[in-house]
């Protein structure tokens, strides 16, 4: 216990005014009302990198397409993805499925009770293992988060990055040693929460705090300061020109490509895009419908409205360009769909806000025509 200094007498007394503040002040959450280790499982994805608010609603659909591990498993990745859409960060939905293959070929359609067989799933690392297994188990294990890491940081006044390897392996014993063990879910659930609701990266609400009594960033002063800030990388300004092309029919051409732009798609169904430098968009756009689909487009594009989109570190500006043609051009591997059923396929929120532009367009055209 010697990063945060508590007396091995003290640690009782700690431990149950954490949990009796939990007890007491714990958000209503539909994952807090099940021991289905499935159920938690699925929450604890979804919820990385990802606000609460946003993801309930991602969470209850989700239970309704996929209630169990075996309903996952068998279900196409296209329908995954699809109840997935808008969540982002994709890899999440794919890694889920993966290991839900996995749970009913290995682990008889159960979640894993031991810790090396859950960790060895795909997806799954140390902190969603130890939540897991002690929310729905009741196994000993501690989690260590963000939300954690900050909580006990400021109990220690420990400063520097908390990513750092070696403080990290400092804050996973510390977590450890705290734990609760004859309650480990609902302790670990709350140091999360406290991270999450009071001890906040910035103004930090210690007067509300259970713990404040042991914390020696507060006797210090320093609970503001005390947290080294993360550096983020350099954002990067990216253009991206899409053709929506448009038959008769009001079919539009879905493609999926697995590097490059694709990444910036998700590699989900998206339109045919490329990226470019600005000013260049329709210029770029021709020369590669021209290279990659041997599509000839001239000056058959219609400028639709601009979006803009974030992933990560990119800051993606949206050029689409819609084509009409008597035919959409036979690309191998493409999906010829109507434009108006493109938000019920698994594409991203980018696919989505192109969409949006050409159906206004085309909308337009109906009313003046």
């Amino acid at each position: 216990m010697n990063l945060l200094r508590i007396t091995a007498s003290e640690i009782p007394k700690f431990r149950r005014r954490l949990l009796a503040w939990f007890a007491a002040h714990k958000r209503d959450l539909p994952w807090r009302r099940t021991s289905d280790p499935y159920r938690i499982w699925l929450s604890e994805i979804m919820l990385q990198q990802t606000r609460v608010a946003a993801v309930i609603p991602y969470y209850e659909r989700f239970l309704e397409a996929f209630p169990h591990a075996q309903a996952l498993a068998r279900a196409s990745e296209d329908r995954v993805l699809a109840n997935w859409a808008g969540l982002g960060y994709y890899s999440r939905a794919r890694n889920l499925q993966r290991a839900a293959k996995e749970i009913v070929l290995r682990h008889g359609g159960e979640f894993p009770r031991e810790y090396e067989s859950a960790l060895a799933l795909p997806g799954i690392g140390r902190y969603t293992t130890a939540a897991v297994l002690s929310i729905a188990y009741g196994a000993p294990h501690a989690v260590l988060d963000g939300n954690v890491a900050r909580v006990l940081a400021r109990l220690g006044a420990q400063r520097g990055d908390l990513r750092a390897p070696g403080m990290w392996r400092k804050l996973e014993t510390a977590a450890q040693d705290l734990l609760a063990t004859k309650s480990p879910g609902n302790w670990n659930q709350a140091m999360m929460e406290l991270g999450a609701t009071v001890c906040t990266p910035k103004s930090p609400r210690c007067e509300e705090c259970p713990l404040e009594r042991w914390c020696r960033a507060r006797k210090l002063g320093i609970e503001e300061t005390v947290l080294q800030p993360r550096k983020k990388r350099d954002t990067v300004d990216v253009t991206l020109a899409a053709a929506v092309f448009l038959d008769a029919r009001g079919r539009t051409l879905l493609v999926r490509q697995p590097g490059g732009d694709g990444a910036l798609f998700s590699r989900m169904w998206q339109f045919p895009a490329i990226e470019t430098a600005r000013s260049n968009e329709r210029a770029a756009l021709a020369q590669y419908l021209r290279e990659k689909f041997d599509v000839e487009v001239n000056r058959n594009l219609t400028t639709l409205p601009a979006a803009r989109h974030t992933v990560t570190f990119r800051n993606i500006r949206l050029e689409p360009y819609l084509i009409r043609v008597a035919q959409l051009p036979p690309v191998p591997g493409a999906r010829a769909i109507p434009l108006a059923r493109i938000q019920g396929l698994p594409v991203s929120n980018a696919t989505r806000k192109i969409a949006d532009a050409a159906t206004i367009q085309q909308n337009e055209e109906r009313q003046h025509s």
